[in-house]
């Protein structure tokens, strides 16, 4: 058979179409499945999955941040405080420098502490002493009009050890110290080497013969443990207390800043 020229062409350009009909739809099913099977893939994935996150993370966001505001009100308003407390203790009546001597004593100070110690030598003997801050109060006696109501004496315990060499056992006295006064409370023996499980700690000191209480204050007072060293110890430990008071906002305030 024998084909024209228009034939030929005609039926070249009709295969080409269909190669061409073929290919792009070949394409365009490949790339509609691909997208199907895509969609339904997001499609089944529960609603709350495809929000949770940037939710979540939004959601984190705030709290963190009306937490932070809050503690920083809160440590704002106790640094604010603290400041102005410390101004104020400082400025007005501030503290004394201790003092290292009381007549025949010297203070050892223990700052953060509160107790101080006192040591001295009376002849061969060694004289220590152990002074608690303010630990208790009883009312004040009224002496006249001008006196109020709630006025209170403060309280100090010392323990005064007396030994007389590495042989002897220490005489100890368990004592109160008002403003004005010394009062001996009980009067023991301690051995050198510790305490007993249940030592012996003798009568109350009032319990005593009278005549035995006057040699022994007497005894005391030869030794500086009286009624002026009772007065000191309350100036002193006024002066301690508003330091420590001082020391311990100021502790405080650095703790918070960190």
């Amino acid at each position: 058979m024998v084909w024209d020229s228009s034939q030929l062409s005609f039926h070249s350009m009709r295969a080409l179409i269909d190669r061409v009909f073929r290919a792009s739809r070949r394409a365009y099913l490949s790339h509609s499945s691909f997208s199907s099977k895509t969609l339904t893939s997001r499609l089944q994935q529960p609603l709350c999955v495809q929000i949770q996150k940037p939710f979540s993370n939004s959601l984190l966001q705030t709290r963190t941040y009306i937490s932070e505001m809050r503690k920083s009100a809160f440590e704002g308003n106790i640094l604010r405080i603290l400041r102005n407390e410390i101004q104020y203790e400082s400025e007005y009546a501030p503290p004394k420098e201790p003092v290292t001597t009381f007549n025949s004593f010297t203070v050892e100070d223990r700052p953060g502490e509160q107790w101080i110690r006192l040591r001295s030598k009376y002849g061969e003997e060694d004289i220590k002493i152990e002074v608690t801050m303010f630990d208790g109060s009883v009312p004040a006696p009224k002496t006249g009009d001008g006196d109020k109501d709630g006025d209170v004496q403060l309280h100090i315990s010392l323990i005064v050890d007396i030994s007389k060499g590495e042989n002897c056992g220490v005489l100890e006295f368990v004592c109160s110290a008002w403003p004005d006064c010394l009062d001996i409370q009980k009067v023991f023996m301690l051995r050198r080497n510790g305490v007993p499980a249940s030592p012996y700690m003798g009568p109350d000191f009032k319990d005593l013969d009278d005549e035995l209480q006057t040699s022994l204050q007497e005894f005391m007072e030869a030794r500086g443990v009286n009624d002026e060293l009772a007065e000191f110890l309350h100036e002193y430990m006024m002066n301690k207390d508003k330091t420590e008071f001082i020391r311990w906002m100021g502790k405080v305030k650095s703790f918070v800043e960190k």
